[in-house]
């Protein structure tokens, strides 16, 4: 009798493990509508790509319920074999205590990938990951009212009102508050009771894009997805309001060298204590750039038009230097680029910068020759101007990427590097190039 039973029971894991493997969709239908706790049972006597397999048709809220009940040397195997956007978005939403001890079953036996996950987790401050709710429950957009409420009181997830209906592909594809749901009729479907969705976020959207959209949308709350679509928290209108008012507040602040922790009401030691350091770093590129300058004060003194056509020179390279700035920073806080692009962002910068530079100074020799009727004068400018911008926008590509492979601070730091070599750059090649050519510049 007991052969018998345990031949039925082989049976049986045998056709389960055969019905999951061919049919995951509809196995993780079954699995969102059992108990956590059952349904991690069940897991445990399959092979981990049957697991896998199935895994990525779990909503989200039901499979961190079922995550949460397996073993913890079974949850740390089924993340190292899922896929790095689901694992990761797995992982977001575990609490931080049981975060760090999957992360550290993982490094024994998949170390580098533990180190990467542990980067990937680590988003950059004042973004939408940083902002949202990881407590977030989605639905199949297959299920009934009446299922999706008793998934609720099953998961005990307190979410914020708003739930997400999920179309085939795992993304948000709808949205209902908690009360819609509550007064629907039993046996009506999600995908007929949901709206669709208004807006989503990038988890790596900055914090003024979030405050933007919830502006613009008026929504209660936002759903935010990850690089794939798949949804991974929500970020609700009141959260947002008392962060985002102190912070726009400070980052004001900070642009022009002072400390976000200064109040109005700070003592005026503390301002002092705080302002100071910048403000000598900006004397220190002052005299750096005079420095230049000086070098060739016998020549300006002889051709005196080159003092009046030194803030142009030095004016252009900065905002160019600047605008390569700008977006190569974006490409590393949206982690579009990493330290490793640095060649392609370089030779980029170098061609926008030449291309720019030659018709500024088409533009600025016309100009200067009207005005100073000297042919050399107009010459030094454009060639200034070229070899200016190609190496401010040079510049701004590489002194973000030099400083963060440093291990310094870009955001910070960058600012302060490239008006020193944006000025030098400017001064240098438009008196280095006037030097070369002052037998054509205009005397007096």
């Amino acid at each position: 009798m007991n052969a018998i039973e345990q031949r039925l029971d082989s049976a049986a894991e045998q056709l389960s493990q055969a019905y999951m493997a061919n049919y995951p969709q509809k196995s993780a239908r079954h699995l969102e509508s059992m108990p956590a706790g059952e349904a991690a049972e069940l897991l445990q006597s399959q092979p981990l790509h049957v697991i896998a397999a199935l895994w990525k048709y779990l909503p989200v809220g039901s499979s961190d319920a079922i995550f949460s009940a397996l073993p913890e040397d079974l949850a740390s195997r089924l993340i190292s074999y899922l896929d790095s956007h689901l694992a990761i978005g797995l992982l977001s939403r575990q609490p931080q205590e049981s975060r760090d001890a999957l992360l550290n079953a993982l490094n024994r036996g998949h170390s580098t990938l533990a180190s990467e996950y542990r980067n990937l987790l680590e988003y950059p401050p004042d973004t939408a990951a940083r902002m949202m709710t990881t407590k977030v429950q989605a639905f199949s957009a297959d299920i009934t009212a009446a299922e999706a409420l008793a998934i609720l009181r099953r998961n005990q997830v307190l979410a914020q009102d708003t739930l997400y209906v999920l179309d085939a592909n795992q993304q948000p594809g709808g949205e209902l508050s908690l009360h819609e749901l509550v007064l629907a009729q039993p046996g009506s479907l999600l995908e007929d009771l949901a709206k669709p969705l208004r807006t989503s976020l990038n988890a790596l959207d900055d914090k003024d894009t979030v405050i933007e959209r919830f502006e613009g949308f008026r929504c209660r709350n936002i759903a935010v997805l990850d690089p794939q679509g798949q949804l991974i928290g929500s970020i609700g209108y009141f959260d947002v309001y008392q962060s985002t008012k102190e912070d726009l507040a400070a980052d004001l602040q900070t642009m022009v060298g002072v400390s976000k922790e200064e109040k109005a009401l700070s003592s005026s030691w503390f301002a002092f204590s705080k302002r100071q350091p910048w403000l000598q770093i900006n004397l220190l590129t002052a005299f750096a750039a005079a420095a230049v300058v000086g070098a060739f004060e016998g020549l300006i003194a002889q051709v005196t038009a080159l003092a009046i056509l030194l803030p142009v020179a030095a004016g252009q390279s900065g905002n160019a230097g600047a605008q390569a700035l700008a977006v190569t920073m974006r490409g590393l806080t949206l982690r579009e680029i990493t330290t490793k692009h640095w060649r392609h962002v370089l030779f980029k910068e170098m061609a926008a910068g030449a291309m720019n530079g030659i018709v500024i100074a088409l533009t600025c020799a016309i100009g200067v020759y009207v005005w100073s009727q000297s042919i050399g004068l107009a010459l030094v400018i454009a060639l200034a101007m070229v070899s200016s911008l190609v190496i401010a926008c040079s510049a701004g590509a590489l002194v973000p990427i030099v400083l963060k492979k440093a291990g310094l601070d870009p955001a910070q730091s960058s600012s302060i590097v490239l008006t020193t070599i944006t000025d030098i750059a400017g001064f240098m090649s438009f008196l280095g190039i006037a030097l070369l050519l002052s037998d054509m510049l205009p005397k007096g």
